[in-house]
């Protein structure tokens, strides 16, 4: 009765070392010890010790769920934050905003609506622009195509109709641009896309661009071995690869195929478009899709437009053989 009576006021004497300070609560057990004897002096240590470790774990176990909750608690705002400005990196100008509670987080949440808000803006007035001067072109363009054609059908020198037909030419390369930009302003930025089967649109391709091939005594082959569906907008797809085919059969040579491969993972699949010819010039091959460059005298603004297209759809365009040539969807 004695030993356990010692034991519960030793227990005592620890918590109040935990809870008054060690000065007093070192002082009891002093003089606990020097009126104990040998046996329960082992005792009292013991119980000390073990009660000490006790309510120290106890304080540390405490701790950590503190620090668990208040960590989620300031990491899933973050987490928050770091998908909208993903969002405003990919395109999507107008993030959806998510209020955290912590100050500071939505202090950066609310800046990050304003700054998408501009871009939105700027990027508004740029379709509006791209808009506004393709429909103010695209006018004038059919009536001096109408007048050219008029003047191939009516001159009676034959250099005349060969000018008159080279201008035709140019002014239709020139309306297909238009169109192009027109189209690129109208667009949404792939909200637009859906579940494609890329046998329909090799058979387009295969009826627009096959008999300019025959005609050229060239091959166009379109094969579709994977046999799986796509997420794409289907005029863009179709721009995109008549872009590309348009290229191969002017500045290609040999047989054009455009064959379908998966991409690692099974995720997506590369469509690629390849030729027999000299492939792009090496000076010219890393700047192949900005704006203006091109090694044949054309506008450079095909490959350029493509690109936009296919990135508007969240998939890439890139030369990944530079001769001969292979343009990998």
């Amino acid at each position: 009765m004695r030993r356990y009576s010692m034991t519960m006021t030793m227990s005592a004497v620890c918590v109040a070392v935990l809870l008054l300070g060690l000065p007093l609560g070192g002082a009891w057990i002093v003089s606990a010890l020097r009126s104990a004897g040998s046996g329960d002096r082992v005792t009292i240590i013991g119980t000390v010790i073990l009660t000490v470790l006790v309510l120290t774990g106890t304080a540390l176990t405490a701790a950590s769920v503190v620090a668990s909750r208040v960590s989620r608690r300031i990491s899933a705002p973050l987490i928050y934050l770091a998908a909208e400005a993903e969002q405003l990196g990919s395109g999507q100008v107008r993030p959806r905003l998510r209020s955290s509670g912590i100050e500071e987080i939505d202090l950066v949440q609310a800046e990050l609506v304003r700054s998408a808000e501009r871009v939105a803006g700027r990027i508004a007035a740029e379709r509006q622009f791209a808009s506004d001067a393709s429909h103010q072109l695209r006018t004038p363009l059919t009536s001096l195509s109408l007048r050219l054609e008029e003047i191939e059908l009516l001159a009676d020198d034959e250099e005349m109709r060969n000018e008159a037909r080279a201008c035709i030419e140019q002014v239709e390369r020139l309306t297909g641009v238009v169109e192009d930009l027109l189209k690129v302003s109208r667009r949404t930025g792939g909200g637009t896309t859906e579940a494609l089967h890329l046998g329909e649109v090799f058979a387009q391709q295969r009826d627009e661009w096959g008999p300019a091939f025959e005609a050229a005594g060239r091959a166009l082959v379109l094969r579709d071995d994977v046999d799986r569906p796509v997420l794409a907008t289907p005029g863009s797809l179709a721009q995109e690869l008549a872009t590309v085919i348009e290229n191969s059969l002017r500045y290609g040579a040999g047989a054009t195929s455009v064959k379908v491969r998966s991409a690692k993972g099974g995720h997506g699949v590369f469509i690629d478009v390849a030729d027999e010819g000299d492939g792009v010039e090496e000076e010219i091959a890393p700047h192949v899709f900005e704006r203006h460059v091109s090694g044949h005298g054309s506008t450079g603004v095909g490959l350029a437009l493509a690109k936009d297209l296919v990135e508007a759809d969240g998939g890439k365009i890139e030369l990944s053989q530079r001769s001969p040539a292979i343009f990998s969807v």
